[in-house]
């Protein structure tokens, strides 16, 4: 049987690569119609699954299958239960559980060989190759698909080896061997060209575009782009379109071309938002920040950096952000309930207040004394609280804004953007919090965040350094400001030291007592930021510019339980003797290129 498989696709894209879409009604008829023969029913029902449900409904895709393998089961009929493994192998690829869906793809195999079906047996192999090189596995990723190719340059399925081709070259553009990725993405571009499948051209040229922005060859990247483009608005590719639009404009950006940048990348977000595409949309936004702030534009550098944190924070975890905004409204209501508590409570006062004074002149001299005794008290407890609610309003203030920044807010009605010439910005992220988010209840979420989250604050307190913001399950914070020092570095480098220890001995304590935890990772650099409030209502204190994003990419680059630096930041902590470093060497940052990193402990 001619089957439909996955192939990964450079810059993070996917391609299905399948059968013409048929009505699922008339796909279902066939299916219930057993005066025909099995294989055309198991046909028309995996095709049923694929086309109606498998990437719009997973879940129902693989409530589906159930229905299948019982008819495998009962006729002994291989080739539905061959079916079955791989569609649900294709489920959890879509869900994103990758454990899972390898192993029904690697049951699918099994059956694929036992059938010696070479169509089936190179799609399950592209499948297993393109999951393990996900997972970080690249030789048995490669191992995979070179075994597939082999099978397809015999059977000569070209539509499948274009995939194919594609997916090795992404392995050695992985490894940053450029000359072999180009060698791949080659071939692969020459026989969507003998079979002329302009989605595949496209992306072809996209693919070999990439390899050249990453040898900081921008012109004939842009070139590559542009003719990209030009075949998906023929094909009305309206997705892959955005995605050039804005690879168009961050090329431009590398040229220090920032106004040639922004109309594209207006255009891809533009597009994007039709479409309601997320990740477009963050890389939209990322590149209109960085073209406005490159024409010292910082109005709109800003907003659209606020869109962009907003787009990330949307993709990182719309769960938690769910469960963020049922909290901050809590906290409102609350405060609405405390607000009109003490408007009843001064009412009462007034009350009480017309009730001694109507007392007093019935009693007239009699109780001189115990008038002027009642006024000193009411003015005492007055005072007090109105002292203690000053107080608490203070706290509340410092708790949103460095002090430095509420005294300038307190005084002016305003505090004033600046910047800063030299800070160091930390990001942390949990690994596997996602996951295990799903085994716990929104209470125990809560608690474990709230847990992590407080020892930080604590810790940058020690330490003498700023937090920022929480996006999800993320953390910011940053030395250095908003009153600059010479020990920010370091501050921030022990900071981040003892949050790591301080999730290691957790996650040993929850294991001990056999529950699961997460791992942190931590990333640090060090560069000029501007830093300021945002907002006029719920305004927090913010910092923007090129080192937060290479922050954050320290961060992504690094791995758990381990502080990963930048080399601008190891350059002024290298001779501390009391701090060990690992040389990681040049490391690819997405959408940053190669940066130097160095392990911390």
């Amino acid at each position: 049987m001619n089957r439909t498989i996955i192939v990964g696709l450079l810059m993070l894209s996917l391609m299905t690569i399948h059968s013409k879409a048929q009505n699922v009604d008339s796909l279902r008829n066939v299916w219930n119609d057993k005066t025909l023969s099995d294989s055309i029913r198991v046909v028309a029902y995996n095709k049923m699954i694929w086309n109606g449900f498998l990437f719009s409904d997973p879940d129902s895709a693989f409530k589906l299958t159930e229905a299948l393998q019982s008819f495998g089961e009962e006729k002994k009929y291989k080739e539905a239960l061959r079916e079955v493994n791989f569609l649900r192998g294709c489920v959890f690829y879509v869900k994103g559980d990758y454990p899972l869906s390898l192993e029904y793809y690697q049951k699918a195999l099994k059956y694929d060989e036992e059938l010696q079906d070479k169509d089936a047996m190179a799609s399950s192999m592209v499948n297993i190759g393109l999951i393990t090189r996900e997972q970080g596995n690249q030789d048995e990723a490669l191992r995979y698909l070179q075994s597939a190719l082999q099978i397809l340059e015999e059977i000569g399925n070209k539509n499948v080896m274009t995939g194919c081709l594609t997916n090795i070259g992404i392995i050695y553009f992985d490894r940053y061997d450029y000359d072999s990725a180009l060698q791949y993405f080659n071939r692969s571009m020459k026989l969507n060209e003998e079979i002329k499948n302009q989605h595949g051209i496209a992306e072809g040229f996209h693919n070999i575009g990439s390899v050249y922005e990453r040898q900081k060859k921008y012109p004939e990247a842009l070139e590559l782009y542009l003719r990209a483009s030009e075949i998906q608005k023929t094909i009305g590719d309206l997705q892959g379109l955005a995605f050039s639009y804005n690879s168009i404009g961050v090329a431009n950006i590398s040229q220090q071309k920032f106004k040639d940048a922004i109309p594209y990348c207006v255009k891809g977000l533009k597009l994007a938002e039709e479409l309601q595409t997320l990740p477009e949309q963050k890389m939209a936004c990322s590149c209109l920040f960085d073209s406005y702030k490159g024409i010292g534009d910082f109005r709109n550098a800003l907003d659209y950096y606020q869109k962009m944190i907003i787009l990330r924070d949307s993709m990182f975890n719309e769960e938690n952000t769910q469960k963020i905004t049922r909290l901050e409204m809590q906290y409102e209501f609350d405060k609405v309930q405390a607000f009109q508590k003490a408007e009843q409570e001064k009412k009462d006062a007034i009350a009480d207040e017309k009730l001694q004074r109507q007392r007093m002149v019935r009693n007239g001299f009699i109780g001189g004394f115990a008038v002027v005794l009642l006024f000193a008290v009411v003015f005492f407890f007055q005072r007090n609280r109105i002292g203690k609610e000053k107080a608490r309003s203070e706290n509340l203030l410092l708790n949103i804004l460095p002090v430095e920044v509420a005294d300038e807010l307190k005084a002016k009605g305003e505090a004033e953007a600046r910047l800063i010439d030299q800070a160091t910005v930390l990001f942390t992220d949990f690994k596997g919090f996602t996951s295990l988010s799903e085994k716990l209840s929104p209470k125990e979420i809560v608690h474990d965040l709230n847990v992590c989250f407080s020892e930080f604050d604590r810790i940058c307190q020690e330490f003498g350094i700023e937090k920022i913001k929480t996006i999800g399950d993320a953390y910011m914070a940053a030395g250095g400001l908003p009153a600059p020092n010479q020990t920010h570095a370091m501050d921030v480098i022990k900071a981040a030291l003892k949050m790591r220890d301080f999730i290691d001995a957790e996650k040993e304590k929850h294991l001990l007592q056999g529950k699961s935890y997460f791992d942190i990772r931590i990333g640090i650099h060090t560069g000029p930021v501007v830093a300021g409030i945002v907002g006029v209502k719920k305004f927090q204190y913010d910092i923007w510019g090129d080192t937060v994003n290479t922050a954050s990419r320290m961060e992504s680059s690094g791995e758990p339980g381990k502080v990963n630096i930048s080399g601008v930041t190891y350059s002024l902590v290298k001779d501390h003797s009391d701090l060990v470093f690992e040389s990681r060497g040049m490391v690819h940052a997405k959408g940053k290129g190669d940066l130097e990193m160095y392990f911390v402990s």
